[in-house]
């Protein structure tokens, strides 16, 4: 109990004491975005380092040297809320989630969320869902990689291989952009929080990050449903990981 009471002080406690910093923040934004940015991202990936040692996480990353210089287009497999601090600590360059809508309902850590690049969307509204798409064009063009969590939300199954079907439309941003996709495959999250609530206990995790490909060179058939192939590339790439351990 004591792991998930010392997360929650530093989580609540950095958003609270940190008011004066985001202010800061955000009129730096207005002067240099890109200074603020990295500013923001590193601040934001100090204090998620530190939760991963609290909570006793273990982190083995693979295949770094497959993620090609300038933004691309990380997909990955989601099954815990750990996911998206092994992103901000493990990925190089500027980075920003896909995260649902809802979450601006939350004060003080949507403005953190912003700063750090993320985009909100809508799943229940096409014409917005087109608008976070034309958000995440944007930022590539500016530099700054994009995480999608294709599933649409956490998959609570206790099967690490079977993940729910990738929404076609998740990978647009790539499409319109043309730059690269990076499939990545988290395994172990899970036995951090999720599969306890509400404890956080140890666990040792792995993040792989695959061989990037640009959708317009996929071939004919998968090109028409690169989420579909995306998801058998990371399925794959989950297999390999549970056969070696």
């Amino acid at each position: 109990m004591i792991r998930i009471i010392l997360v929650a002080v530093i989580l609540i406690g950095f958003l609270v004491v940190s008011y004066p910093l985001l202010l800061l923040e955000k009129r730096s934004a207005r002067k240099d975005p890109r200074k603020q940015r990295q500013h923001s991202q590193d601040i934001v990936k100090k204090v998620f380092t530190l939760l991963l040692r609290i909570s006793g996480v273990k982190v083995t990353v693979k295949g770094l040297e497959n993620i090609p210089e300038g933004a691309v287009l990380y997909v990955g497999n989601h099954q815990s809320y750990y996911d998206i601090l092994l992103g901000y600590t493990t990925v190089p360059g500027l980075l920003g989630f896909v995260a649902k809508k809802e979450m601006l309902r939350w004060p003080l850590l949507s403005d953190w969320m912003v700063l750090v690049n993320c985009l909100f969307l809508d799943r229940d509204n096409i014409k917005e869902g087109l608008k976070t798409i034309l958000q995440g064009i944007e930022k590539i063009k500016e530099g700054v990689s994009v995480w999608i969590f294709p599933e649409g939300t956490r998959n609570e199954s206790k099967d690490p291989l079977d993940l729910m079907q990738f929404r076609e439309g998740s990978l647009k941003i790539a499409e319109k952009s043309g730059c690269p996709v990076v499939p990545v495959a988290i395994t172990g999250t899970p036995a951090i929080f999720e599969n306890h609530i509400p404890f956080v206990r140890p666990a040792h995790v792995t993040i792989e990050y695959g061989r990037p490909f640009r959708v317009k060179e996929l071939p004919p058939e998968s090109r028409k449903r690169p989420g579909a192939y995306t998801r058998d590339v990371i399925i794959g790439m989950l297999e390999k990981e549970q056969t070696a351990s």
